[in-house]
């Protein structure tokens, strides 16, 4: 069992030690730094090898497979009679589930609730979220019928915007920043950074989560990023293997068809997982995508496929840490797939952590059916025991390197010290001042001149409950003489549009702030046909800027338009980012990390 750990750790370089008011990671002894070279020795102590032996050899067959499980859950406040935390807490306690992903929550609470569930823990549990700078998974809560934020951790422009500052080191600092709050919650892995490579402008589910185009630039971006998580003592998780960035479908959904054959998977998509996996990346997460040009057909997805995750991954691009699926709640499996079938074909395929088992079937005790098949399925000779131990050993190392083994808990007391600093929120509105990217001011629209009355009209979905807040604030306190025209939204009338339009007389500058992302699970990157065509007649004329808040591709619903300016992103940082520039109080100079034929090419951005 010895040699089976340390041949599982050969090639991991140890997580650095975490910042002040986080929980620590490996000793002084143990550390090295997240360069070292891969092979020679771990840096790890003993301690922590016989830890990882003894613990497994203490594991029943069912508690090792729980180990291989890893549940989802918010971050809110339950009672402990809640039903569904009394579900999720039997899940940790009689399940022996490994580790749970994280969502939405205020720091706070999301500490205490992991703080609770380590406590009544087995074995320390390894804690996940989804930390990509454009998820904000860890952001203020917002009360509804007043608007009110209640605070939270430091929110980031996109991984797309990180690109358009022009410096790479910012996806270290970024990483790093992110990292360091993480580990003061209490999460230990983030599931980023995402490396797909964006080739494809009508991708639903990637878009701005990614570096850009350039599957070299992608590649170093995304080292810089990893190499930032484990200097803030977190680990880090390429995603989604072998490459997402080529998708017209949302894998939410439905399941993604790409035709790629090798050739061009190793001359794009799988750039960015070589460097990852050279400068040590910890988790590698798999993609619900079907790749019938590799020899599938296209109803499997990658997830489910040896030929991918095992001879492609490990033996072809020699990945030796842990292997995650994306949640097998995403339709990309679970439309396809009952519990059952997918994770025992998942791990056959040569997964390590199965990440929120589901199907289509309404209260189904996920967990307790994942761990029935698998215990099945070894049992009956169809997965092999030692394939259990090895996906369970590699897991234990990830929890002896984040320090669990010496401590479980945060201080809620420190974490404030960390979560939402000074000196973070002012990194993130330092990247998302450089991240904006001017591609078309054919009137000289931007700055806006001093003495222009400027008008203010908002485009958003329903569910951006928040957007435009803090843009029209800034720009108000910069500009007083500014005013809000009109907010529209995806179903405002012909009769709407027309009062907005007369509202706008009389302004000598009209800024359209178009708040346009992706949500996930609905694909919707795209502003109403009858909405384009009112923006594209009012942006044509005059001194009209349009900001794309999200999607730096919707120029082409507005092809007209005479000033666009792109963020990448739905954040404050990034509204108060414009709203300075388009005050001249800040300057301009990002470049586009993305091309769109006809538009705009990779690099454009004019200076301001």
């Amino acid at each position: 069992m010895l040699a089976l750990a340390l041949s599982a750790l050969a090639c991991r370089p140890p997580v650095s030690e975490p910042p002040p008011g986080t929980p620590p990671g490996p000793s002084a002894r143990e550390a090295q730094p997240v360069s070292a070279p891969a092979s020679g020795a771990t840096g790890i102590g003993f301690d922590t090898v016989s830890w990882v032996d003894s613990t497994l050899s203490s594991l029943t067959l069912r508690e090792r497979v729980g180990q291989m499980v890893m549940f989802w859950t918010l971050g809110d406040y339950t009672s402990s009679g809640d039903s569904v935390f009394a579900e999720t807490l039997d899940w940790v306690e009689k399940q022996g589930v490994g580790g749970i992903t994280m969502s939405l929550g205020t720091p706070i609470e999301v500490a205490a609730k992991l703080n609770y569930y380590q406590r009544r823990a087995k074995i320390p549990l390894l804690v996940s979220s989804d930390l990509e700078p454009s998820l904000l998974r860890l952001e203020a809560a917002i009360y509804p019928h007043y608007l009110l934020e209640t605070g939270g951790a430091t929110g980031f422009p996109t991984a797309m915007a990180i690109a358009a500052t022009g410096r790479d080191e910012d996806a270290y600092a970024v990483g790093k920043v992110i990292a360091e709050e993480a580990r003061a919650v209490g999460i230990h892995v983030n599931f980023a950074p995402v490396v797909d490579v964006n080739i494809n402008p009508n991708n639903p589910v990637i878009a701005t989560r990614s570096f850009g185009e350039n599957p070299e630039r992608v590649a170093r971006l995304g080292v810089q990023f990893i190499r930032g998580t484990h200097a803030g003592g977190a680990l880090a998780t390429a995603k989604h293997f072998p490459g997402h960035g080529d998708t017209d479908v949302d894998s939410h959904v439905g399941l993604p068809v790409i035709h790629a054959d090798m050739a061009r998977l190793q001359s794009v998509e799988l750039v960015p997982y070589k460097a990852a996996i050279e400068a040590g990346v910890d988790l590698v997460m798999s993609a619900h995508i079907a790749l019938p040009a590799l020899g599938g057909d296209s109803a499997t997805p990658a997830t489910l496929r040896p030929d991918v995750m095992h001879s492609l991954l490990r033996d072809s691009l020699h990945f030796r840490g842990v292997a995650i699926t994306d949640a097998l709640s995403m339709q990309g499996v679970g439309k396809g797939y009952r519990i059952e079938e997918s994770v025992v074909r998942a791990i056959t395929a040569g997964t390590d952590i199965l990440l929120r088992p589901a199907d289509n079937e309404v209260h189904s005790n996920e967990v307790v059916r994942a761990v029935d098949a698998v215990v099945a399925a070894v049992e009956r000779g169809d997965i092999a025991r030692a394939r259990i131990d090895e996906s369970v050993t590699r897991i234990l190392w990830l929890k002896a390197r984040v320090g669990l083994v010496r401590r479980r808990e945060v201080s809620l007391d420190s974490l404030r010290n960390v979560v939402g600093s000074r000196p973070h929120r002012a990194l993130a509105q330092d990247v998302a001042q450089r991240s904006l990217t001017l591609l078309r001011d054919t009137a000289s629209a931007v700055p806006v001149a001093a003495r222009d009355r400027i008008a203010i009209v908002t485009y958003m979905p329903e569910t951006e409950l928040k957007a435009g807040r803090a843009f029209v604030r800034e720009l108000r306190s910069l500009r007083p003489d500014a005013r809000v025209a009109g907010r529209i939204l995806p179903n405002a009338a012909s009769s709407q549009l027309d009062s907005i339009a007369k509202s706008l007389r009389g302004s000598d500058a009209i800024v359209i702030a178009a708040f346009v992302r992706r949500v996930e699970g609905e694909g919707r990157t795209t502003v109403p046909p009858h909405i384009a065509a009112w923006i594209d007649s009012v942006a044509s004329q005059g001194k009209s800027v349009v900001v794309s808040f999200g999607n730096p591709y919707v120029i082409r619903q507005f092809p007209k338009v005479r000033a666009y300016l792109n963020t990448y992103s739905v954040s404050d940082v990034s509204e108060i980012a414009a709203a300075r520039a388009l005050a001249g109080m800040s300057p301009i100079s990002g470049k586009s990390p993305v091309s769109l034929p006809g538009f705009f090419k990779a690099g454009d951005g004019l200076t301001r």
